[in-house]
């Protein structure tokens, strides 16, 4: 209780050199130096120089010095703050264009003008039904002015739809919709299942015709390509390389396995990627077996002989007719 009602007295300075510090130090060097002197001063301390009144001026020094500290901690904190702030503010002419909204290049800032100018609308016109709807329920019935909830629902509804509709009419007077296919002409009807949303069906319908396709097609149709052109390729090598192979051949028919190997492990991971994002699990795929395809090759290659061999013997058999 006298420590909490005693008003320190002592200077900035006098204080650092009661707790044996310097100007400048952390506030852990200051803990550990007033825990390091009341352990030496303090009057129920086991210390031979234990001391009431040096406890009292160490104890005064420590608050005049985490005054001191703080005071130092805020006013960097306030410069900092300040430094950002400039560092932050405008300072170029060409920034005064729309109405000094927005960062980076001139079409950017352009574009984020637009989205400004599209909030304060909004802004401006819940504020203006707001007001419509507090003068009309002020006296007659308060009660239901109080369903916020329903009413920041009808008020958003009604802006939007209103907002969208001025950017609408402002686009058409623009002529933004003069080159667009179909103009002049009745939409198409839309699906008659009750169970389609006929926006959804109409948006579909409109990325289909403009050529959309989705990921999982794209990635299906790149796999079927890339796996009949792998197996194009090993059969033109088997049969580059002849028949029977002598001992360069085999060598140089392992490294083209290996790499049709390594080709296939590839095609496998894109496998496992379309797996991922393919809607309909009937239309996942398997991996690719190397053993398989190579077999495959052979097969293919086999027949490839069978034919040249058939076509020369019917060759032979012309010319000794002749």
């Amino acid at each position: 209780r006298m420590l909490s009602s005693y008003k320190p007295q002592n200077d900035v300075r006098d204080s650092y050199k009661i707790l044996e510090l310097e100007e400048g130090c952390s506030l852990d060097d200051v803990r550990n130096s007033y825990r390091n002197l009341a352990k030496k001063y303090h009057p129920d301390s086991s210390s031979g120089m234990a001391d009431s009144k040096a406890f009292i001026r160490v104890e005064e020094a420590y608050r005049v010095v985490l005054s001191d500290l703080a005071a130092k901690q805020k006013s960097d904190a306030d410069e900092e703050e300040e430094d950002q702030f400039k560092s932050k503010s405008l300072q170029h002419r060409h920034y005064l264009s729309f109405e000094g909204v927005g960062i980076g290049t001139p079409s950017q800032r352009e574009k984020q003008y637009m989205q400004f100018r599209v909030d304060r609308a909004t802004e401006q016109v819940l504020e203006y039904r707001q007001q419509r709807l507090e003068s009309r329920y002020a006296g007659s019935d308060l009660s239901r002015a109080k369903d916020v909830r329903q009413s920041k629902k009808v008020k958003i509804t009604q802006a939007v739809e209103r907002l969208v509709e001025d950017l609408i009419q402002e686009s058409m007077a623009k002529g933004d919709f003069d080159n667009l296919s179909g103009k002049g002409k009745p939409l198409q009807k839309f699906s008659d299942s009750p169970h389609i949303d006929p926006m959804t069906h109409n948006l579909n319908r409109i990325l289909i015709d403009n050529g959309y396709q989705p990921e999982w097609i794209l990635l299906q149709k790149e796999i079927r390509e890339t796996i009949e052109r792998l197996r194009n390729s090993i059969v033109a090598s088997r049969r580059k390389l002849g028949e029977p192979m002598t001992l360069s051949e085999q060598k140089q028919w392992g490294r083209i396995c290996e790499q049709f190997e390594e080709d296939i492990r590839k095609l496998n991971k894109r496998v496992d990627n379309f797996n991922l994002v393919v809607p309909i699990l009937s239309r996942q795929m398997v991996h690719f077996s190397t053993d398989k395809e190579i077999r495959r090759a052979r097969k293919t290659y086999e027949a490839v002989l069978e034919k040249v061999s058939a076509s020369d013997v019917k060759e032979n058999k012309g010319e000794e007719g002749k």
